[in-house]
């Protein structure tokens, strides 16, 4: 889930970027803004769930190794 929240928050870096050189209304720029913003929380959120889950996955499958 990772890669996700990363590929979104570069869209939405990518997005600021072609917005401020076009010179978009200040709202476009701020939704871009917001966006990336959002996109913190997000990630440490899937990379807290990826993490419980190879944990629950190591404890459940003794063959399966947690690399740190």
């Amino acid at each position: 889930m990772v890669p996700f929240a990363l590929g979104g928050m570069a869209l939405f870096a990518v997005a600021l970027l072609v917005v401020w050189l076009a010179g978009a209304p200040a709202y476009w720029l701020w939704t871009c803004v917001a966006g990336f913003l959002w996109g913190i929380p997000g990630l440490l959120t899937m990379m807290r769930h990826d993490a419980n889950r190879r944990r629950r996955r190591a404890l459940s499958h003794p063959e399966f190794q947690v690399h740190p």
